[in-house]
């Protein structure tokens, strides 16, 4: 087939996919079809819905054909933060608050305009932290299960930041890492950034498959592992002991260092004990405050085998320097006085009385959640499509987030995420009723 001909098919497609001719959701035909009825190689017919899959006109999903998406969804949509319009209600992003936090921060800063110090805060600060603050980070770890000296907990700028310094540490471009198929967003930006290759492993209900996961070991160099094994984003799960014992035996066998992302684990009472405690040797426990007390204090901490700290820090120092001395001051005094234990309590009791309204509203669907967690994960029936119910919702002034931004593996789920964590208590409950209308609507 001439290059023209090729390129006018793609062209034509293209054009009617915009002007709306082939609306979203429109069934294109397969690709021998389409082969048959243009008299082409099916080669060549693959290779037109490929550059409109690129393009981002079309996609294919197994067993099921060729659709048009929904091109109206902002670029980027479920990671990169649109601007929210006035009256647009957010489930797409959490960041819980509670009542009183405002006045919280005055009085810390009033506190901390009182202290004797204040010079030194304004001075570099040692890239992992100040040992006294990287101190008041075990005290607390050790309400989660972990227990870690100061000297192997790093202090940095906001749980993204310490795992791009622990992939940063652990790999190089190329390497192999596995995670779980449905994952956070972040992590699969930072992965894509790193130029890291990631193996998705499947998920079951209560956690990843640990029997793919050792397939993929014994056939592929997988050199790491990321994992959420208390609280799951997007799914919610809390892995078991037995669980997590099975991970660590996986990891010492086959030589794996584990990441473990605990940005959501504040909101589990008593859970298992985090990797970090049970393979103390091979674990990063990243975790941060932005869930737990506010998005705007950008506080995290890795805690990390006493091998791995000197080249932690070297990367603290590459990418950020050290964290800012008046923030991680006032985050120290709060993990000090029991402020943090306080706002971690009322947010486990404010995501309890959410759940209850999205259990509530959205009786009857197919959600997965945990009781106390801020998101709820929707798969959607086989008939509909997550991009006609993202773009529709958003009609509706409400912003889900799709099933794309959380899939590592080649097949993505037809399913929404809500963020519930976001606005009022009233808010929540119309959007969720606005969601359910819809999804009804296009099932």
């Amino acid at each position: 087939m001439p290059r023209s001909r090729y390129k006018s098919l793609v062209d034509t497609f293209a054009e009617q996919i915009r002007t709306g001719r082939l609306p979203p959701g429109t069934r294109l035909p397969t690709h021998r079809q389409l082969a048959a009825s243009q008299g082409l190689a099916l080669v060549t017919a693959s290779r037109v819905y490929a550059e409109l899959e690129a393009m981002g006109l079309v996609s294919g999903e197994a067993g099921r054909g060729t659709f048009v998406r929904e091109t109206s969804l902002p670029p980027g949509h479920g990671i990169d933060q649109p601007a929210v319009t006035a009256g647009m209600h957010d489930l797409n992003y959490n960041y819980p608050s509670v009542p009183g936090q405002a006045e919280l921060l005055r009085t810390a800063l009033r506190q901390l305009a009182l202290s004797g110090d204040l010079e030194s805060l304004l001075r570099y600060q040692p890239h992992g932290g100040r040992l006294h603050e990287r101190a008041s980070v075990a005290r607390h770890l050790e309400s989660r299960g972990l227990h870690v000296p100061a000297e192997q907990v790093l202090i940095v700028n906001g749980a993204q930041h310490g795992l791009t310094v622990a992939l940063m540490t652990l790999l190089n471009p190329g390497d192999v890492i596995a995670v779980d198929a449905l994952t956070y967003p972040g992590f699969k930006a930072l992965a894509l950034a790193l130029h890291l290759e990631v193996l998705a492993v499947p998920v079951l209900n209560d956690g990843p498959d640990l029997d793919a996961l050792e397939k993929l070991c014994r056939s592929r160099s997988v050199r790491a592992i990321y994992c959420m094994p208390t609280l799951h984003n997007p799914l919610g799960w809390v892995m078991s002991l037995e669980q997590r014992q099975r991970m660590v035996t996986l990891a010492r066998t086959y030589d794996l260092q584990i990441i473990e992302d605990a940005a959501y684990a504040f909101l589990v009472e008593n859970p298992p004990p985090p990797l970090a405690d049970l393979a103390p040797e091979r674990t990063l426990y990243v975790s941060g405050l932005s869930k737990s007390v506010a998005a705007g204090l950008r506080i995290g901490f890795v805690a990390a085998p006493a091998s791995m700290i000197a080249a932690l820090e070297r990367m603290i120092r590459v990418t950020a320097w050290n964290t800012p001395g008046v923030m991680t001051a006032i985050a120290a005094g709060w993990l000090d006085d029991g402020t943090v234990r306080q706002l971690e309590r009322q947010k486990r009791q404010d995501a309890q009385a959410r759940q209850i309204i999205a259990g509530e509203v959205l009786a009857g669907l197919p959600i997965v959640r945990h009781p106390f967690s801020y998101f709820v994960w929707l798969p959607l029936s086989e008939d509909a499509r997550a991009d006609q119910v993202v773009s529709a919702l958003m009609r509706e002034h409400v912003s889900v987030s799709t099933a794309q931004p959380f899939t590592t593996s080649a097949q993505v789920p037809h399913a929404i995420r809500l963020a519930l964590g976001s606005v009022d208590m009233g808010t929540l409950r119309m959007a969720l009723a606005k969601v359910r209308w819809v999804v009804e609507a296009y099932s």
